[in-house]
């Protein structure tokens, strides 16, 4: 492919664009020592929750890593976006927590990336919050089979790398499930004025499930979301965020993206979906950061 001229600001970005690629391509990710869960997590909506599940997910996967993604929204957008069927007649995750089902009944594998499997979500589980409050172990249910799961696969020379949950926006116990299964949480916060607003609550529901039910849950991962770089905001967000969690923020941030937002609708991630592009770039970074950490 022919040098971009990088005299004008779309073509430096272009250039700049060619190079990560180049740099990622065929590019294995280290596998962690052992199975790391996520849960994606922030009770405010629209900050890119299930979209940085999906393609932190995907970019794993794509660079070599197995990966398993938890939808445990009853919306199903992360089901959605990696081509899972999850309509009412197809196994979910609800029937694993609320029903008693093996994990293995219900993980399907994602028709377009290899080693990236996905636990559906159905409209069941808008149901699921009020069922969970009489079952014994409530809170434990979801950590219970997913443990099972991953012992089963890795006993079998199948082993998870990294499990990701996509929690709905809200801190009921579907989410208190999320943080009893995972050992880390990722927070993605939207580079907008609002950011930080809502975080001490969830700071403070964070710490009393490590008090009460997690003590091994930490804050491993804060991923900045919707930045702009052409706007003092995002810098200012940016900025703050570093300031309050210096060790947590990737150096990685994820731009204002069309070809992001387009993905969904055709059933892809961005990954698939333009695979060069800077928002896919972006996420594929983020997620060789993540990896790298866990080597370091």
């Amino acid at each position: 492919m022919p040098l971009m001229d990088d005299s004008t600001p779309l073509g430096a970005e272009l250039a700049r664009d060619q190079t990560r690629a180049a740099r990622l391509r065929g590019r294995t990710f280290p596998k962690p020592p052992q199975t790391r869960v996520f849960t994606v997590a922030n009770q405010k909506g629209g900050v890119g929750k299930t979209t940085t599940t999906v393609n932190l997910a995907a970019a794993m996967a794509f660079q070599g890593l197995s990966v398993l993604v938890v939808d445990i929204d009853p919306q199903g957008n992360a089901s959605t976006a990696l081509s899972i069927p999850h309509t009412q007649d197809v196994n979910s995750v609800y029937d694993v927590v609320i029903g008693g089902e093996p994990f293995s009944s219900i993980v399907q594998e994602c028709p377009d990336i290899e080693n990236l499997r996905c636990a559906p979500a159905t409209i069941d589980l808008a149901g699921a919050e009020i069922e969970l409050v009489s079952l014994v172990a409530r809170e434990q249910r979801l950590k219970t089979a997913l443990d099972a799961y991953l012992k089963e696969e890795a006993a079998a020379g199948r082993r998870v790398d990294y499990v990701f949950i996509d929690c709905p926006p809200s801190l009921g116990l579907l989410t208190v499930n999320a943080f009893v299964a995972a050992s880390e949480v990722l927070i993605p916060i939207q580079c907008e004025y609002y950011a930080l607003e809502g975080l001490s609550q969830l700071l403070n529901s964070i710490q009393l499930i490590q008090k009460h039910l997690n003590p091994e849950l930490s804050i491993s991962t804060i991923l900045l979301t919707m930045y702009d770089r052409r706007t003092n905001l995002s810098a200012q967000v940016a900025d703050d965020v570093r300031a309050h969690f210096p060790k947590q923020v990737l150096e990685s941030t994820i731009p204002r993206s069309v070809r992001v937002s387009e993905a969904p609708s055709y059933g892809q991630t961005v990954i698939t979906y333009d695979t060069n592009s800077s928002g896919a770039l972006s996420y594929r970074e983020a997620a060789e950061e993540i990896a790298e950490r866990a080597v370091r």
